[in-house]
C-alpha cells in the first residue's frame, strides 16, 4: 500500500514537473528571462566612452555607431519573414548567435586582440550583435502575444518592462562579476543573452488559445514582482552612488536581483496546480449515465464552424491586387495592406519623431553629462536611472492602457499622443541645462521612451489583426532607427563636433588627426534638443489624426472575436472530455439499462 501510494506520488510529481515546464505560464516566465538580457542597446551610453577613447573616435562617428545599432535593433524585418513560416526556436537561435557575434567583436577591437577595425567594420559588428534583439523580440515576445491575445496590452508592458529594466539587472552582474571594467561589459552583453535564448530554445512555442477569466490577474502578480525587481535596482542604485561598494557587496546586491527574476517561478507552480486541481475536479464531478446519453447527438457542429475560411486564404499576404483594399479595423490585414495604411503612416512618423528623439537623448547621455560637467559617477546614474524609468514606463502604458481600454474605451493612440508631449520637457531641460535638471530628464526621458514601445505594438495588433503580426511588428520598429539618424547623426552629433571644433579655435589649437573631440558647455546640445523637442511636439499634434481615425474602432468590442474563439475552443475541448468519460462509461451504462 505505501509502495503503491509512493510509487503513485512520485508518478504525480512527474507528471506534475512535464505540465509545469510545458505550460503556458512557465513559457512566460522562460520570456521574461530573455527579455530581462534583451535590452544591452540601452546600454550604449555606458560602454560608448570606452570604444571612443580606445578607438579614437569623434562624435559624429560615435553617433553613427549609434545609429547601426539602432538599425539593428528596431530593422528586424528578416526576424519577422522567418518567423512567420518556421517555430519561434529558429529565430532565438539566429539571434543568439548573432549577439554572440557582435558583441564579442566589439569586445576584441576596443581590447585590441585584433588589429584596429575600420568605422564600417565597427558599424557592421554593432548592427548584427544589436539585431539578435529584434529576434529575441520576435522569438518571445510576439509569440507571448499571440499565446494571449486578450491580454496583448499587459503582455506588451510585462515584457517590454523587463527589456527596460535588463539593463540595469546587466549592470548589476557585471559589477558582482567583473567589477570596474568597462570593456568587460561589452564581453558580458555577448554571452548572456545568448546563453539564456538558447535555454529556452524549446520553450518558447505557439501555445493553442484558450480563455482563462483569471488571465489578466496573472499578469499583475507577474507584474508585482517586477515591480518589486525595479524597486529594489533603484534602492541598490541609489546606495551605489552613495557609497563605495566592495566586492563582495556587488556580489550579494546581484545575488539578490537574480532571486527576485527567478521569483515568477512560484506563480508558475500555484497556476499550475491550480489548473490541475480544476481539471481533476470537473472530471470527478460529471455525471455518469445521463450525459452520456446527451452527449452522442453533439458531433454535426463541427462541420458548421469550419465554413468561413475560404476567403481569407485566398489573399497573399503579399498579394499588389488587395493592397488599397483593406479589410475592417481589427480583421487579419495582409502585409501590404497594412504597410499602405494611412493609419500605419500616422503611426510610422509620430514615432519617427517621438523615439527618435528620446533615443537620441539615451545614447547621449554620457556626452551630455561630461559636457554639462556632471561627474562620471553621475553618468552612471544616469543610465541606470533611465533604464528604471524605461521598465516604468513601459509597464504603466501597457497595464495602463489595458485598463482604460476594457473600463473606459480610452483609446491607446491618445495615450501615445500624451506620452510624445510629455517627453518634450525631457528635452527642454536638456536644451536649456536646468540645474540638477539632467536628473529629472533621464526620469522623464526614460519613462516616455519606454512607454511608446508598448503603445506602438498593441496599437500595431489591433487594427492590422495577428495574423502577419511578427512582420508587421518589425516594421514598425523600422521608424526607430530613421528618427535617430535623423535626429542623432545629421542633427546631434553634426552640432556637437561643430562646437567643439569651434571652442578648439578659440583656444587657438588645430585638431590633430584622429584626435577626440570634446565640447563644453549647454551650448554643445542646445540647438540640437530645442529642434528636438520642436519635432517631437510636431509628433505629438499628428498622431492626434489617428486619434480621430479610430476612435469609433476603439468604442467597439475589440477581443470579441478572440472570446468567441477561444470559448469555442473550450467548448470543443469540453465535449471531448464527456465523450471519452461516455466512452469508458458505456460499459456500465449498458448493464444499467438491462
Amino acid at each position: 500500500m505505501v509502495a503503491a501510494t509512493n510509487g503513485g506520488t512520485e508518478f504525480a510529481t512527474g507528471a506534475f514537473a512535464a505540465q509545469v515546464i510545458t505550460g503556458r505560464w512557465f513559457m512566460v516566465f522562460a520570456t521574461t528571462l530573455i527579455m530581462s538580457a534583451a535590452g544591452a542597446t540601452y546600454m550604449f551610453g555606458l560602454y560608448s566612452p570606452e570604444i571612443k577613447t580606445s578607438l579614437g573616435y569623434d562624435q559624429t562617428t560615435l553617433n553613427l555607431l549609434s545609429f547601426f545599432k539602432d538599425l539593428g535593433s528596431n530593422v528586424g524585418v528578416l526576424a519577422g519573414l522567418i518567423n512567420e513560416v518556421t517555430p519561434p526556436w529558429v529565430v532565438l537561435s539566429i539571434g543568439s548567435v548573432l549577439n554572440l557575434f557582435g558583441y564579442v567583436m566589439i569586445w576584441l577591437a576596443v581590447t585590441r586582440r585584433i588589429a584596429r577595425p575600420q568605422v564600417w567594420h565597427m558599424c557592421l559588428y554593432i548592427c548584427i550583435g544589436a539585431n539578435s534583439q529584434s529576434f529575441a523580440n520576435t522569438g518571445a515576445l510576439v509569440t507571448a502575444v499571440k499565446n494571449f491575445p486578450e491580454s496583448r496590452g499587459a503582455v506588451l508592458g510585462l515584457l517590454k518592462g523587463f527589456v527596460g529594466l535588463s539593463g540595469a539587472i546587466i549592470t548589476q552582474i557585471y559589477n558582482a562579476v567583473y567589477h570596474n571594467d568597462p570593456r568587460a561589459l561589452i564581453l558580458l552583453i555577448g554571452w548572456l543573452p545568448a546563453a539564456i535564448s538558447f535555454v529556452f530554445l524549446r520553450t518558447i512555442r505557439i501555445i493553442k488559445v484558450v480563455r482563462i477569466p483569471h488571465e489578466l490577474k496573472v499578469f499583475y502578480r507577474f507584474l508585482y514582482v517586477s515591480l518589486g525587481l525595479a524597486g529594489f535596482l533603484m534602492l541598490l542604485i541609489i546606495l551605489q552612488k552613495q557609497l563605495n561598494f566592495t566586492r563582495a557587496e556587488f556580489i550579494a546586491g546581484a545575488a539578490t536581483v537574480v532571486c527576485l527574476i527567478f521569483l515568477p517561478l512560484v506563480i508558475v507552480f500555484k497556476e499550475e496546480l491550480y489548473l490541475t486541481n480544476k481539471k481533476n475536479q470537473e472530471l470527478s464531478n460529471l455525471p455518469p449515465q445521463i450525459q452520456i446519453v446527451e452527449q452522442k447527438p453533439p458531433p454535426p457542429p463541427p462541420a458548421a464552424t469550419a465554413a468561413p475560411p475560404p476567403e481569407n486564404q485566398k489573399i497573399s499576404c503579399w498579394n499588389p491586387e488587395s493592397m488599397f483594399h483593406p479589410p475592417a479595423r481589427g480583421d487579419d490585414y495582409t502585409i501590404l495592406q497594412a504597410l499602405f495604411s494611412l493609419d500605419m503612416l500616422i503611426l510610422f512618423f509620430a514615432t519617427i519623431c517621438g523615439v527618435g528623439g528620446t533615443l537620441t537623448a539615451i545614447d547621449n547621455l554620457g556626452q551630455i553629462g561630461a559636457s554639462l560637467g556632471y561627474p562620471k559617477k553621475s553618468i552612471s546614474t544616469f543610465v541606470s536611472l533611465v533604464s528604471i524609468w524605461n521598465y516604468l514606463g513601459r509597464v504603466v502604458a501597457g497595464f495602463g492602457s489595458e485598463h482604460f481600454l476594457k473600463k473606459y474605451k480610452f483609446p491607446r493612440p491618445m495615450m501615445l499622443t500624451l506620452t510624445l508631449a510629455v517627453s518634450c520637457i525631457g528635452h527642454l531641460l536638456i536644451a536649456f541645462d536646468v540645474p540638477n535638471g539632467l536628473y529629472f530628464a533621464s526620469v522623464i526621458i526614460g519613462f516616455c521612451f519606454g512607454a511608446q514601445w508598448p503603445l506602438l505594438f498593441a496599437i500595431i495588433s489591433e487594427l492590422f489583426g495577428l495574423k502577419y503580426y511578427s512582420t508587421l511588428y518589425n516594421f514598425g520598429s523600422v521608424a526607430s532607427p530613421i528618427g535617430l539618424y535623423l535626429l542623432n547623426v545629421r542633427l546631434t552629433g553634426h552640432l556637437y563636433d561643430k562646437e567643439a571644433l569651434k571652442q578648439l579655435r578659440a583656444a587657438g589649437r588645430a585638431r590633430v588627426k584622429g584626435e577626440e573631440l570634446d565640447c563644453n558647455g549647454a551650448v554643445c546640445f542646445r540647438v540640437a534638443f530645442l529642434v528636438i523637442a520642436a519635432a517631437t511636439a510636431f509628433g505629438a499634434a499628428v498622431s492626434l489624426l489617428l486619434v480621430v481615425r479610430t476612435r469609433k474602432f476603439y468604442r467597439s468590442d475589440i477581443y470579441k472575436k478572440f472570446r468567441d474563439e477561444a470559448e469555442a475552443a473550450a467548448a470543443e475541448e469540453e465535449r471531448a472530455v464527456v465523450a471519452s468519460a461516455a466512452a469508458n462509461g458505456n460499459g456500465n451504462g449498458a448493464h444499467a439499462s438491462k
